[in-house]
């Protein structure tokens, strides 16, 4: 039997390749370090049968890390026939220092060129003849993720297993092998990138972003630029969106519903469209924040800042990787936790896993955007957010550091800086989509089914006032009051904490079901209903306090343990209280 074996980096897209061709199901995603174990399948390919292997991803063979070491020992036992060279074609220039590596072992490799469709929508091109010429290397381009090439790639494998013999890979000559010059003029041959400052102008600019002080202050102008630029922008498109569907509800919605018995009319427009229409009226806000930041991240600043930071990150127990986890879940707090599967040293995985719920995720945004705008004057909204961020990093520094020593680990940090990039407008437009489609996606899912269970806790028992302390939901909120009246939370706000529970995004459709109100009234009545401190205390604990359902399954199903997963729970919301309660107290007391 032949022996084949996929090799690449994290994020390469091996697994995909590997489902694809041999209709496995291993698992995959997009964040590194997803392959911790090898995967095996036997396929008939050509006139062969052959045992295809999925490697952990690595980003070298010289084996210092767990994965590392498991795929260097694997090559070391075991022959193989030949060896399947995947490379992110996006990120073609890092990742063909591994191939350099790989074709020292003396093994025959054929390398594809994955994710050839992204490569493309980035402006980046391979010339793979130029790449053969030059490596003696068959390469295609293909897209494991919709099909694209992988039967012709196949066709040629099948073909030169007819001609291989099985052998087994050796090591001597990779430590002698001179790779940063062989991967300058490789890239240069085989590569077009789009355009990318010279290393002249890169040390410029990272003698700034890189210093110990002026870094982390540049890195906040930064973002508080991309606050700015998210109201600026974003609150007249709110407001416009909001108006047309308030138009529609007086207009169309209630005429159409009106022969309808009051119970179930009341339901669809007061609970289901006002719940809805209200998340959906700062969409523009989200796609633009996300558009901003996909500047930002692909620009190649998001890396610099992670580098920076590992000094500091590693005195309360954590280290750079751990940051880039933190950022990535200002996305969503659930990725992030599975990311951190590139960690080997458990204590440290745990450790960032407890500080990642503490991110801002996009989930949580949606809630201050919509509360800064309605409360806060508009100089202050963006500074009101730009310290929610600060919170939420000093609040991650803080469990870290008190955990430190419980969660210990001395495992290295590694990170590569990719050169600075003009970002595409493409791919900025694209990665709004996503997230775009991501939101409504969660919409049909969670919101709708949230908003709905509003309506039914606030509308009974039967014949009750709506919200009233009669009502079920009045009666939760009633229960809870001594636990969250002393940071200026009230019964109201307090069913829409147990809501956002469930999700972040039912938050806002929760409010609206629970005052009653349509999309662009709910603004008015918050701002009556709540001051200054009481909002902001508000902001706070729901930045702090109890995970989202998913991200607790989540922190369950990664760690294992569910000791751990109680501390995830218990610890962020004992810190939410007392934040929000200093906060409520100073406020109100600088009010008075």
């Amino acid at each position: 039997m032949k022996r084949v074996a996929l090799l690449g980096m994290p994020n390469c897209g091996k697994s995909s390749l590997f489902n694809r061709v041999t209709g496995a199901s291993a698992r995959i995603g997009n964040w590194p370090g997803i392959t911790v174990d090898l995967m095996r399948a036997r396929i008939l390919l050509g006139a062969h049968m052959v045992e295809v292997v999925d490697l952990p991803g690595i980003y070298d063979l010289n084996g210092y890390t767990e994965d590392e070491q498991v795929v260097r020992d694997f090559l070391s036992a075991q022959p193989v026939d030949l060896l399947i060279m995947v490379i992110n074609a996006a990120q073609a220039e890092r990742q063909l220092r591994l191939f350099l590596q790989a074709r020292t072992l003396g093994v025959p490799i054929v390398v594809l060129f994955n994710m050839a469709d992204e490569a493309r929508r980035l402006g980046i091109s391979i010339d793979r003849d130029a790449f053969t010429e030059h490596t003696g290397f068959s390469a295609h381009s293909i897209s494991a993720k919709l099909g694209d090439g992988v039967p012709q790639a196949l066709a040629q494998i099948g073909h030169m297993l007819g001609n291989t013999v099985p052998s087994m890979p050796s090591f001597d000559a990779l430590a002698d092998a001179d790779l940063e010059h062989a991967l300058d003029q490789l890239a240069h041959q085989s590569i077009d990138t789009p355009v990318t400052l010279s290393a002249r102008h890169t040390d410029r600019i990272d003698r700034a972003a890189l210093h110990p002080v002026l870094g982390p202050a540049l890195f906040i102008v930064a973002m508080a630029l991309v606050f700015n630029a998210v109201f600026l922008l974003g609150a007249p498109l709110q407001e416009g969106i909001g108006a047309a569907f308030d138009w529609f509800r007086g207009a169309a919605l209630v005429p159409l519903l009106a022969p309808l018995p009051a119970w179930l009319s009341g339901f669809l427009i007061e609970g289901i469209y006002n719940g809805v229409s209200t998340v959906a009226t700062f969409v523009p806000l989200i796609v633009l924040f996300f558009f901003l930041m996909a500047l930002v991240e692909d620009s190649g600043y998001l890396s610099r800042a992670a580098f920076l930071m590992d000094a500091f990150m590693s005195r309360i127990g954590l280290d750079g990787r751990s940051f880039v986890m933190l950022v990535m879940g200002f996305g969503c707090n659930v990725p992030a936790l599975m990311g951190t599967r590139i960690m080997r040293a458990r204590p440290l995985r745990l450790l960032t896993m407890l500080t990642i719920p503490l991110s801002l995720c996009s989930a949580r945004l949606q809630v201050f955007l919509f509360i800064g705008a309605a409360i806060f004057p508009a100089v202050w909204a963006p500074w009101a957010l730009l310290s929610l961020y600060l919170f939420s990093i000093a609040a991650a520094v803080l469990t870290a550091w008190l955990f430190r020593k419980k969660f210990a680990s001395r495992e290295p940090f590694a990170l590569e800086l990719p050169p600075y990039r003009l970002p595409t407008a493409r791919h900025v437009l694209l990665r709004g989509w996503h997230e775009v489609r991501h939101f409504v996606h969660r919409a049909s899912r969670f919101i709708v089914a949230g908003v709905a269970l509003v309506w039914l806790l606030t509308h009974l028992p039967v014949g009750v006032d709506a919200a009233s302390t009669a009502s079920w939901a009045g009666q939760i909120g009633s229960w809870l009051q001594p636990l969250l009246s002393p940071i200026g939370i009230d019964a109201q706000l307090t069913l829409a904490l147990l809501f956002g529970f469930v999700a972040k995004e039912v938050m806002i459709g929760a409010m609206a079901v629970i005052f009653g109100q349509e999309t662009s009234a709910l603004g008015d009545t918050l701002a009556q209903h709540m001051n200054i401190a009481q909002a902001y205390s508000f902001m706070l604990f729901t930045l702090l306090y109890t995970p989202c359902l998913s991200t607790l399954a989540t922190l369950q199903s990664e760690s294992r343990d569910w000791r751990f997963t109680t501390l995830a729970v218990a610890w962020p919301l004992a810190l939410a209280w007392g934040v929000a309660w200093l906060a409520y107290t100073g406020l109100s007391a600088l009010a008075h």
